[in-house]
């Protein structure tokens, strides 16, 4: 039997799966699993805080109590205790009222960012992002042929009057925009955090025109002030699908997230998600709706992020005791991210190349825009490495740092 070598195996391939690419984040984590490199890289929420052992008698409970419909099909729209139990975390994030009936679960976030793509854009079809952004979405912004255009951000996040214009300049050369993609909440990868009268400012210029948003919310809890901002969708439902998961209150690996859907929209969005995955794993929604009914989840999210805090204290420590003043940052005031820039013109990819040579890697800011060209930007996680060892990697890191400041004088 014959095998297709590469040329001829490309003539099967979809014009989008040729333009597809390998996430700069996810390739930076295969290097990071090196274990003599300190990784800065991996924005991993903290998970040995769980009560382990409670959570694997819960598992076996559940699937001895529900028996086959544990392992079994389930309803596309996620199981009802699921929704329910979305709203409460969603309550908490600042939605008081969310309707069950308008909540589509998703295996994580990230397929409800596909779904999204799948369900309102065309290809060709514009999505305009905060920059930086997130990369997953980027990635999946590019499997539908769909054009990120990137709008500015100061200190706070989204400007208003940039996003009005970039919306005005893309109406006037005749471009569908299919909606806004916004991190509002201590975003990956900027940490930034949107002020309440911003994403009010936000919401009036998608209304006036006439652009959906899509808001990724998965950080919002992660306040180191333990005062969360009210999402967007809180006031302006109607032109907001908001996302949320389980990955940074519990676990990333049980692959459960949703969607809270415009009611106008509910139905296509919905037929759009299962025509992608069917449903999200029953079982991974039975032991999250547990964790959210029968655990002091919110006591669990209070406790990893005061030890988030510590160790973002302790990040910034050592960078002002080892690493050149010229490096500049943002002081992250919650979520996983410490957000850095070096001067203007420094490569941020080759020096990452030389940190791995030294011992630590971090993820450069050009994995993160739909701008292109060099980025002297650069993304430190600090969420699951303890403080030591993030004092470790800014040691290893300060010569190629120092050096790429003092050359660029």
């Amino acid at each position: 039997m014959s095998t297709l070598d590469p040329a001829g195996a490309r003539a099967h391939l979809a014009r989008r799966a040729t333009t597809v690419q390998q996430s700069a984040v996810r390739d930076v984590f295969d290097i990071a699993m090196n274990p003599d490199l300190v990784s800065l890289a991996g924005g991993n929420p903290w998970l040995s805080g769980l009560p382990l052992e409670e959570l694997g008698a819960t598992a076996q409970r559940l699937i001895a109590r529900e028996g086959t419909a544990s392992l079994q099909y389930g309803p596309g729209q996620g199981l009802e205790c699921m929704r329910v139990a979305a709203c409460a975390v969603m309550a908490a994030d600042g939605i008081p009222d969310a309707d069950p009936e308008l909540v589509v679960i998703t295996p994580g976030s990230q397929a409800a960012i596909d779904t999204a793509c799948r369900a309102f854009a065309n290809p060709g079809d514009v999505v305009v992002v905060e920059d930086p952004t997130f990369v997953g979405a980027l990635t999946s912004f590019g499997t539908w042929q769909l054009d990120a255009v990137a709008t500015p951000t100061d200190e706070h996040g989204l400007v208003p009057a940039d996003l009005d214009a970039t919306l005005a300049r893309l109406e006037a050369e005749g471009r569908r925009v299919a909606f806004l993609y916004t991190i509002p909440s201590f975003a990956n990868p900027s940490g930034l955090l949107l002020p309440a009268d911003r994403r009010d400012a936000v919401a009036a210029v998608c209304e006036r025109h006439g652009v959906l948003i899509v808001e990724d919310n998965p950080y919002g809890q992660i306040a180191f002030d333990g005062a969360p901002v009210a999402p967007i969708a809180a006031a302006h439902r109607e032109r907001t699908v908001y996302l949320g998961t389980m990955s940074k209150i519990f676990s990333p690996g049980v692959r459960v997230g949703w969607a809270l859907v415009p009611e106008a929209l509910h139905r296509e969005f919905y037929l759009c998600a299962e025509s992608a995955f069917i449903h999200a794993s029953t079982t991974s929604q039975m032991l999250s709706t547990a964790f959210v009914t029968e655990y002091d989840w919110q006591g669990h999210v209070r406790g990893v992020t005061g030890l988030y805090r510590s160790r973002a204290q302790a990040l910034q420590a050592a960078i002002a005791e080892h690493w050149d003043p010229g490096f500049t940052f943002t002081p992250p005031a919650g979520g996983f991210f410490l957000w850095g820039s070096l001067p203007a013109g420094v490569d941020a990819v080759e020096l990452m190349h030389r940190g791995i040579a030294a011992g630590a890697v971090f993820v450069p800011g050009a994995a993160f825009t739909p701008v292109p060209g060099t980025h002297s930007t650069l993304r430190l996680a600090y969420s699951f490495v303890d403080e030591e060892t993030l004092a470790e990697g800014v040691r290893r890191l300060a010569p190629v740092v120092n050096t790429a400041m003092e050359g660029a004088r």
